[in-house]
């Protein structure tokens, strides 16, 4: 059997960035080890044009001209339940933080832990897949096992909207997200949105004859801040790890075009989680009204509001209501505990195609898009044989 570390460091090596030519490049390189592997092969290109126009898309920010479904089958012996395992080959951008001490795509190993982008998030726990289905390979259980290796999942679930058109299902799935070997049978929802808030632009030595933007968003900024305090309160008790069940948090802010001007414009970019069970629905409302009511105490922006826009990646809350296969996933685990996760997946895509689901897999969520991502190879080899020994029982 190959070795955890070298594919995981090769894979890290290829910085598969959503959207950039390493996200088909990666694909390819997995086509080929599933051939090698003795895998039945489906490797397709995806029609972005048609599924990006459908009413239901999940939603997507990252550009892109191309796009790669890959799934690899080990066919069972007959009879069994079938499994997948589907991890997403698509990494956040790095950075430039000096964290990394060097390329964030190195793949370095420092004793038990292995660094880069994407080593935690979640290329650890495709190969933890992979590994599984390498063992099985050599002793098949009854029923088929799948890999789904799926892009854009980081900004909308892409690779597994078209995974799910194509026609590809199975009796259950283990998303190896990096849970730190916890079970997750439960996901938040997360909505991207845009904010414009207006000002007028003058000379900065006028400022006063203009109206700055920035200033204007401040109230706005609070108002949302004291909006996600009231919709975490009474947070489901699976969220009882996290200090925030349901973040809502401005990642990106834009204003003006000059720096000796009053900025007239300010564009503001971020996600708002939703909780379990809540419609996405409610809580785009919750979040109009929440602004309109900061705009009505703003004399300036009663009479010129800001202005909410959704777009990007739409992701809905999911729990996974199978308690036999939770079970079995956490027995497997050898009694790992539970917990849901405050942010989107596609957990919630796959439930909703009738698909239990729960996340599994290796590394600390909170590496996950930070600087000196790293992911501990011991945890990579210990979920390898959970979802080896999950596949035999459940397969069987």
């Amino acid at each position: 059997m190959n070795d955890p570390a070298t594919l995981l460091a090769e894979l890290v090596r290829i910085p598969s960035v959503g959207g950039s030519p390493e996200e088909t490049l990666i694909q390819e390189r997995l086509a080929g080890w599933m051939s090698a592997a003795g895998l039945e092969v489906d490797h397709w290109p995806i029609d972005l044009d048609e599924l990006t126009g459908r009413p239901d898309f999940p939603g997507m920010e990252a550009p892109r001209t191309r796009a790669w479904g890959l799934v690899g089958r080990l066919p069972g012996t007959g009879g069994g339940r079938s499994l997948m395992f589907n991890a997403h080959v698509d990494v956040v951008p790095p950075g430039s933080s000096p964290a990394w001490g060097g390329d964030p795509f190195s793949g370095r190993v420092e004793g038990d832990r292995l660094y880069g982008r994407g080593s935690c998030d979640m290329k650890g726990g495709l190969v933890a897949a992979l590994t599984a289905v390498e063992e099985l390979a050599g002793d098949r259980p009854r029923g088929d096992v799948v890999v789904a290796c799926v892009v854009g999942e980081e900004d909308g679930g892409l690779g597994t909207y078209a995974l799910l058109d194509r026609g590809w299902r199975a009796d259950a799935c283990v998303i190896p997200e990096p849970t730190g070997l916890a079970v997750v049978p439960a996901a938040a929802g997360a909505l991207t949105f845009r904010l414009r808030v207006p000002g007028l632009s003058a000379h900065a030595a006028r400022r006063a004859s203009g109206v700055s933007a920035v200033e204007k968003f401040l109230p706005v900024f609070t108002a949302l801040r004291e909006l996600e305090t009231r919709r975490n309160t009474g947070a489901d008790p699976l969220f009882a790890r996290w200090d925030l069940a349901y973040p809502l948090e401005i990642g990106m802010v834009r204003a003006g075009d000059w720096a000796s001007s009053v900025p007239g414009e300010l564009v503001a970019e971020g996600r708002i989680g939703v909780a379990l069970d809540e419609s996405p629905e409610r809580a785009r409302r919750a979040m109009e009204e929440a602004v309109g009511r900061a705009c009505d105490a703003d004399p300036w922006l009663a009479r010129h509001p800001v202005t909410v826009e959704w777009w990007g990646g739409q992701f809905a809350p999911a729990r996974t209501t199978d308690a036999a296969f939770v079970a079995a996933m956490t027995d497997a685990a050898q009694g790992a505990e539970q917990w849901a996760a405050p942010y989107g997946s596609d957990l919630r895509l796959l439930t909703a195609a009738g698909i239990p689901t729960v996340q599994y897999g290796p590394g600390d969520v909170d590496l996950a898009h930070a600087p000196g991502e790293h992911v501990p190879l011991s945890q990579v080899r210990e979920a390898a044989r959970a979802l080896t020994r999950l596949a035999v029982r459940h397969c069987a």
